[in-house]
């Protein structure tokens, strides 16, 4: 493996599971700087390998969420495979899995035999219910947590069934959590000098994220629901239509900013009209104030809408597609777009490292390995026992 750099240099995580929620968490800790093992069954590997727009007989996918990763071959259904397992997990930081509860113990990997052959261990558990209570045995998939978090409700419109957001976003979110309890882990193990587990439900991870909603509904008797692309209540702030085709999204709902709008539109006595005067009559007649919007934003190019209101401070960005975020150079200049070469030498973008460090930045060392490319070496690294 290549010497890495970043805040987690020196970090040690095993990474078992596949598809999303675990290996994502695994992708974040790899890109700042932590040595990511990644243990994979010997009949195919993670099934990430398989998911996406494959090319060169692989998903595209597969380079991002395993970059960084190296790629150890184990049978966990076999003792002796199980044996290596243990060997390296027994020099880890953190154990970070995505299994159905109940499956670790199955192969003597529960936190109670691990924390024998290393008390210092992080174990990092990502799951659709979490690891107790009456549900904990149930398989769950991200769409599932999306459901029971209550976030596919309020997705899509209001005429239409519960929609998907058009990414992963529960397994996502579940991730994000999951990195940041190892590191609130990691940083309480520094003073207690022991690991803990950690426990991470997808449902919860979205159910995190929701906002007022529950309290909206037992002290209001509101019951948030699907709205499109509008925050109810609030306007304007949507996506209008341009005359080059695409969409940009205007947020002009504070006073303020929505008599700068008015101004740019060409129309500054909107902004004194009954109706739009206030933040909360904008709300009432929202239809009315997006048609007004829309016939304008219809008659101008996106380029021309995007440095009008830039110059006149008020927000907008057009919505993007994968082509914009290729050729934009606010992405070029954070470093947003970042390049792979696979093992086939296929150039291939991937998302930059998110968040910067001004002194011990993250980085993108390798794409995602061939299978088992790295099991020699760690077989190497961690012999079995002699007695």
């Amino acid at each position: 493996m290549t010497t890495r750099s970043g805040p987690l240099r020196g970090v040690r995580v095993v990474e078992l599971g596949n598809f999303i929620a675990g290996p994502f968490a695994g992708q974040l800790l790899g890109d700042l700087g932590a040595e990511i093992v990644k243990i994979e069954p010997p009949d195919g590997g993670d099934t990430m390998r398989e998911w996406g727009v494959r090319v060169d007989g692989e998903g595209l996918w597969w380079s991002s969420i395993a970059r960084n990763k190296a790629s150890v071959v184990a049978d966990l259904r076999t003792s002796g495979d199980r044996e290596f397992v243990r060997r390296i997990i027994a020099d880890a930081d953190v154990l970070l899995e995505n299994f159905r509860p109940g499956r670790l113990a199955e192969w003597d990997l529960d936190d109670a035999t691990l924390r024998v052959l290393n008390p210092r261990l992080i174990v990092v558990h990502v799951s659709g219910f979490g690891q107790t209570g009456p549900r904990a045995a149930e398989a769950g998939f991200g769409s599932i947590g999306e459901a029971v978090g209550g976030i596919r409700h309020t997705t899509g419109d209001a005429d239409r069934p519960a929609a998907r957001c058009g990414i992963s976003l529960g397994d996502s979110l579940a991730a994000l959590f999951a990195v940041v309890g190892a590191l609130g882990a990691l940083h309480e193990r520094a003073t207690s000098g022991v690991g803990q587990e950690v426990d991470v439900a997808i449902y919860e991870a979205v159910a995190a994220l929701m906002e007022s909603t529950i309290a909206d509904y037992e002290v209001a008797g509101i019951v948030r629901s699907r709205s499109g692309g509008r925050l109810p209540g609030v306007a304007p702030a949507n996506a209008y239509p341009t005359a080059d085709g695409s969409e940009i999204l205007i947020a002009a709902n504070a006073d303020a900013v929505f008599r700068r709008l008015c101004t740019l539109m060409g129309d500054d006595a909107l902004a004194a009209d009954e109706r739009f005067a206030t933040h909360g009559a904008r709300g009432e007649h929202a239809d009315e104030l997006d048609e007004l919007i829309s016939s304008w934003t219809a008659r101008h190019s996106s380029a021309e809408l995007l440095a009008a209101a830039a110059e006149a401070g008020v927000p907008a960005g057009r919505v993007y597609t994968a082509p914009d975020i290729l050729a934009d150079a606010h992405y070029a200049a954070r470093g947003m777009v970042d390049r792979l070469v696979t093992r086939h030498g296929r150039d291939i973008p991937t998302p930059g490292v998110v968040p910067k460090f001004s002194r011990t930045p993250g980085a993108i060392a390798s794409p995602g390995p061939a299978l088992g490319a790295h099991t020699e070496e760690y077989q190497r690294r961690y012999p079995p026992r002699t007695t």
